[in-house]
């Protein structure tokens, strides 16, 4: 499900040893994206290669979201409920993924629960910061997604994915907004449209 390097994954793959702190605080994580219906923010997404690009984040679950990177970047991303789909605008290029096989498909699942086929393999406090890293419980070696949450207010303020080729990318959430309406159409993406 994620993508991540094997030798960097193996010993992080092991189920943490959790305490009745640490499931509370995974109770808390659940609690939070099964009662998030829409969020908007601005994002800062920096990769271990040096790439670095902002835009904005539209969210609707379960199933949905949209980023919209600021220019010069001309990628976009958009989930529609079963794919993902990567926008190139500048090369009017699109690729379909199964959301399901992606690790921000975590976090719009219908019913978001951090055990079964997800693993959580550690978990750290400090800082007014909750950190959450996860794997794919049949496929370990296939990488993590770390999860981390300001503690008050609690709410999502950063994610990190360690990919196939050992590249960690941390997406930064800021001026978040919760609960609007979002237009349908945010989270559609017709192809022959944007050839015209």
């Amino acid at each position: 499900m994620f993508a991540a390097a094997q030798t960097a994954v193996a010993a992080d793959a092991v189920a943490a040893r959790l305490s009745p702190q640490d499931r509370a605080d995974i109770a808390r994580v659940e609690t939070y994206f099964n009662g998030l219906g829409t969020m908007t923010a601005k994002f800062l997404q920096v990769a271990s290669t040096g790439a670095i690009a902002t835009g904005t984040m539209f969210l609707s679950r379960p199933g949905k979201f949209r980023f919209e990177y600021d220019p010069p970047s001309p990628d976009m991303l958009i989930a529609d409920g079963t794919f993902l789909i990567f926008v190139d605008k500048e090369l009017n290029q699109t690729t379909h993924i199964f959301l399901s096989s992606t690790p921000v498909g975590v976090l719009v699942r219908d019913n978001v629960k951090l055990d079964g086929d997800i693993t959580v393999t550690r978990l750290r406090r400090g800082r007014g910061l909750l950190r959450v890293t996860v794997a794919d419980t049949d496929e370990p070696e296939d990488g993590t997604l770390t999860l981390v949450f300001s503690q008050k207010p609690f709410a999502l303020r950063q994610w990190q994915v360690l990919d196939a080729q050992g590249i960690r990318t941390t997406v930064t959430l800021t001026e978040a907004r919760t609960g609007m309406a979002l237009d349908a159409k945010l989270f559609e993406y017709d192809e022959e449209a944007q050839q015209d």
